[in-house]
């Protein structure tokens, strides 16, 4: 994030508009690289991307590339907003008398921010794989029925979020909607120890002046490269969690126990490549929304929505 200063209820309406918009240009792209994760060998449906999008036009319409996506728009605005004020706050409270920050410092508030993020991170994830997921299940029933058994307590054929959350809760209690947490942590915090400072020190680069602000592309593709390099090296990760959070899978394919099981049965059966799994996917969805964000930044939504508010209660 930039460095200038911004008050919390504009980090937090940053946070929320810049998630909103990053999430509905490249959903559908999430979907395919939680599909492309979550298939196994004996039960490959999608080749590719570009082959998961086009079957599930084909088989589940337009609409079918955005299942999930209701989820993620109603809690990516907290979730953003928790990640990109708690990196700041933590910048600000680890900066001495306004002296920039060291690398080890820089980690240390990204760290900070990926552990505040997870309390609501994990269930919105927990929610959106069932749901992105369903239909490659579908699929499966319909082209190979041998291969598919309900994995777990849940049938997701037809169910919404609500639904789900109600099962889960009721079956499990809250530990339902928080299941994968620790690969979550796993995820979060290292991504966000590598985002943060490589982010910070590829826009100071683009400066114009030492105390002024990068002009805003120079944010936008900083916040890009930053972001695909951070989702890239924490992939294997984020098969890991993937797979944990799937309540339904074909009866040819492994259940897990926990983080080391699935590393275990991952490598014997699958090989180290299945951990690159959905990989460029990843980079392609997390480049543009950590862009997108860094321009939200750099525009000020938030300060002009405060500085608008006002005015219209006078």
């Amino acid at each position: 994030m930039a460095d200038k200063q911004i008050s919390l209820p504009a980090k937090l309406i940053n946070g929320g508009v810049a998630g909103l918009i990053g999430v509905t240009c490249v959903f559908p792209i999430d979907l395919a690289k939680t599909r492309l994760q979550n298939q196994q060998n004996g039960s490959r449906l999608y080749t590719s991307m570009s082959d998961c999008l086009i079957k599930t036009i084909r088989s589940e319409g337009y609409f079918g590339m955005y299942r999930g996506a209701a989820v993620n728009l109603t809690l990516v605005t907290p979730e953003k907003a928790i990640k990109l004020a708690a990196n700041d706050f933590f910048r600000f409270h680890l900066s001495k008398d306004g002296q920039k920050l060291t690398l080890l410092r820089e980690m240390l508030a990204g760290c900070g921010a990926g552990t505040c993020q997870v309390i609501v991170t994990t269930p919105m994830e927990m929610l959106k794989i069932q749901l992105q997921d369903a239909g490659r299940i579908a699929a499966q029933r319909k082209l190979m029925p041998q291969a598919v058994t309900p994995g777990g307590p849940v049938e997701l054929k037809s169910q919404t979020a609500m639904q789900l959350t109600r099962d889960l809760l009721k079956e499990k209690g809250i530990a339902g909607l928080y299941k994968g947490l620790g690969a979550t942590l796993l995820r979060d915090v290292p991504f966000s120890m590598i985002y943060f400072p490589l982010f910070a020190n590829l826009n100071n680069l683009g400066k114009k002046e030492v105390d002024g602000p990068a002009p805003f592309y120079v944010s936008f593709i900083s916040g890009c490269i930053a972001g695909s390099t951070a989702a890239v090296a924490v992939n294997p990760v984020d098969v890991i969690k993937t797979r944990l959070q799937s309540l339904t899978r074909g009866s040819q394919e492994d259940t897990y126990s926990g983080v080391m099981d699935c590393i275990s049965k991952i490598l014997r059966n699958e090989g180290p490549t299945a951990f690159l799994k959905g990989a460029y996917c990843r980079a392609l969805v997390i480049a543009p929304l950590f862009g997108i964000a860094q321009v939200v930044y750099f525009l000020g939504v938030g300060e002009l929505v405060l500085s608008y508010l006002p005015k219209r209660n006078n």
